[in-house]
């Protein structure tokens, strides 16, 4: 996976200004559709696009949670934030898998109780056609919104807007379950309204799938999990790629929002100078910013060649002029 960011205060706002207008734009959706489903459940009967309205209520309260960390994620460094505000980000994730856990819980309960309810020989009610428009518009657009804030969450790196853009999906497969089951109530006759919460009951599992990924993803990163090896691979590809570097080792990797660290030990020669080893330190960090973006935070510590598994001070030539010192 490619890390691409920057340092600039002005692609720092710009990034907060497009994933704002990203965020609005599917918020606005959100209201559209939880104000349509709220009535087509009540006026249609339907107890699947009702599940599905309460999914959409809970992605609007996401949104917001997005806005508000996104932005903080965004505020530069500071005393007490040495490493930036980043797992902001990372802590928005969390709090949409988990409300995405809830509702998939609360909507499998709900069809759960209503298929009992019809074992016990029970009239649902068939539900109507306004039921099943308000499930096929909401799969249209909620399928957009998601492409478009996926799209967005790549491009600038935010793992809130990407989840964010998976909670779209989830009312989108949400609503395809719902049309499924409430098009087959309708046209089977009202004895097949059943069908109508045993939709609802199929979509909580996906919702709760897509919840645990995204649970997971956060703790991960919460937890300092590494890079994995692949990413780890290619930075000791790219450190012992510099010329005079014999081995790059100890090296330890996280997450930071839509950044990353690299800690790691570089050895060299023992004879070189200060200034020739800062520079080869230098060369490394340009190159892992340059594939990674410039925010990587990289903390490189030096050491000389081992000489029969120890260290031995080198043999010194006092001649100035080769240290690169003057009179």
């Amino acid at each position: 996976m490619e890390y691409k960011s920057t340092d600039s205060s002005d692609d720092s706002a710009l990034r907060e200004k497009k994933l704002f207008r990203i965020t609005l734009r599917g918020s606005l959706i959100n209201v559209i559709l939880l104000i349509l489903k709220f009535a087509a459940g009540i006026w249609g009967h339907s107890a699947a696009i009702l599940a599905d309205a309460v999914h959409s209520l809970t992605d609007f309260a996401t949104d917001i949670i997005v806005i508000v960390f996104v932005k903080l994620s965004n505020k530069p460094k500071d005393k007490s934030h040495d490493y930036g505000h980043g797992k902001y980000e990372t802590l928005a994730t969390a709090i949409i898998g988990i409300s995405l856990l809830g509702v998939g819980l609360m909507v499998c309960y709900s069809g759960i109780s209503q298929i009992i309810q019809s074992l016990r020989g029970e009239n649902l009610g068939q539900p109507r056609w306004i039921a099943l428009a308000a499930a096929l518009m909401s799969i249209a657009l909620k399928e957009w919104a998601y492409r478009f804030t996926a799209a967005a969450g790549k491009k600038y790196k935010s793992e809130a807007v990407t989840a964010n853009a998976w909670h779209h999906r989830s009312d989108a497969l949400s609503s395809i379950g719902t049309a499924l089951g409430i098009g087959g109530a309708i046209l089977l006759g009202s004895n097949w309204a059943v069908l109508d919460p045993i939709a609802a009951v199929v979509v909580s599992f996906f919702i709760s799938k897509s919840s645990y990924k995204l649970i997971r993803n956060a703790l991960s990163e919460l937890l300092e999990a590494s890079l994995g090896d692949e990413t780890e691979n290619e930075i000791i590809q790219i450190a012992e790629s510099e010329d005079g570097v014999i081995d790059a080792h100890n090296l330890q990797t996280r997450r930071i929002g839509n950044t990353i660290a690299i800690e790691m030990h570089i050895r060299m020669p023992g004879h070189i100078t200060l200034y020739e080893a800062h520079q080869h330190a230098t060369h490394i960090e340009h190159r892992l910013q340059a594939k990674f973006g410039k925010q990587t935070h990289i903390g490189l510590h030096l050491e000389p060649i081992k000489i029969n598994g120890k260290y031995e001070k080198p043999v010194v030539n006092t001649n100035h002029q080769k240290l690169g010192l003057h009179d």
